[in-house]
């Protein structure tokens, strides 16, 4: 099993030196990724809105975070988990990921997902309504930027034409492209577009039965579902204090850590931030408890 770590944004509060010591230490434990999680602003309640987390949550910008990482890194892998592509302009990340997958030697696994923040969209001034539909066309448009030497792609939403774009990034248009999401419309797109799904936030049935539509929607499409990755997280972002508690027994970890390869996920992240949560208060005792978990897991899933 392949586990990555969502890095935690609360530890720029110690400043940039530790924020490296942390890449740093992600990839020294083993750990075979280190993955950010995306939100540009947070929206405060307001009357017709949808909010998950709090306003003043702090979260670094997942490129520019990957970007200062890649400088005391040369082994694991560089992804968003996942990056909100739809409230994005797609050409901009699509040199941001090239960019990213340059400077780190072929290295970045892009995670993506609609999101569900509509304030955040009206913020960044793109429309909410329609973000499925143009994450469809965003994606093809990613991989026209990456391997055609002359871009000529004309959508619904997204024209270029006769346009450049150098250098390459050196996967080309094979940066795997991992879609996030329990939907039907995300499920079909894993299925359709992705080379891999980041399942999260739903009960043990419901991940089961996401696989199981991936791979049969694959194959009618004449995809090899066995070319179709499969992630999910450890555990949910905690909510109650009992959540907070996972990442304080390490039987408990490994335990749900065998249970989801029995599933059938290849993958799994760890929530940095949820371990901060559980009582690592500091850099150091993150560390020392991502050392611990993997230790422990990898006893038992290699």
């Amino acid at each position: 099993m392949k586990l990555a770590v969502e890095f935690p944004s609360v530890a720029y509060r110690e400043g940039r030196d530790k924020v490296l010591e942390l890449a740093k230490a992600i990839e020294d434990i083993g750990y075979d990724e280190l993955a950010v999680f995306d939100h540009v602003v947070m929206g405060f309640p307001a009357e017709g809105r949808t909010t998950m987390y709090p306003a003043r949550m702090p979260i670094l910008e997942a490129f520019m975070t990957l970007a200062l990482v890649t400088a005391v890194t040369d082994r694991v892998s560089l992804s968003t988990e996942v990056l909100v592509l739809p409230q994005r302009q797609p050409v901009l990340v699509a040199k941001q990921v090239s960019t990213l997958d340059t400077l780190s030697n072929g290295r970045v696994r892009l995670g993506v997902g609609v999101g569900w923040q509509d304030s955040e969209y009206d913020a960044l001034e793109e429309d909410f309504s329609n973000r499925g539909k143009r994450m469809d066309e965003a994606i093809d448009l990613l991989r026209a930027y990456w391997g055609d030497e002359e871009i000529e792609f004309i959508g619904e939403h997204y024209k270029s034409t006769a346009m450049g774009m150098e250098p390459k990034p050196p996967q080309g248009a094979n940066i795997p492209i991992w879609i996030g999401g329990g939907s039907k419309a995300a499920l079909r797109r894993t299925a359709l577009r992705g080379d891999g799904w980041m399942g999260s936030g739903m009960n043990d049935e419901r991940l089961i039965e996401g696989r199981a539509t991936i791979r049969r929607l694959a194959e009618e499409a004449g995809r090899d579902p066995e070319s179709i990755g499969m992630q999910v997280m450890l555990a949910p972002p905690p909510v109650t204090d009992e959540d907070k508690r996972f990442y304080t027994e390490l039987d408990t970890i490994t335990a749900r850590a065998v249970q989801v390869q029995k599933m059938g996920f290849e993958w799994t992240a760890i929530n940095a931030t949820a371990i901060f949560q559980a009582g690592a208060r500091s850099v150091d005792a993150i560390i020392d408890r991502l050392g611990e978990i993997h230790e422990a897991v990898r006893a038992e899933t290699a």
